[in-house]
């Protein structure tokens, strides 16, 4: 089964942050992915793969516009 990331969404990773948070916020999506520590508002891009592999869980999905 396929996992449909969106911008705005939130995830928990396996490891955390030097700042202690393992929350992120989903800013960009595609080939890589962009994130922002939910700790600390810092922003990293990590290839797909790799982020698929580190994500623990889905917290918070987006909030639909309808």
């Amino acid at each position: 089964m396929m996992v449909r990331y969106e911008i705005g969404d939130i995830v928990k990773m396996k490891k955390t942050h030097p700042c202690g948070s393992d929350q992120w916020e989903i800013t960009r999506t595609g080939i890589d992915f962009k994130m922002k520590c939910m700790g600390c508002g810092h922003h990293v891009m990590i290839p797909r793969p790799k982020f698929e592999k580190a994500v623990k869980e889905i917290l918070q999905h987006k909030e639909s516009e309808s």
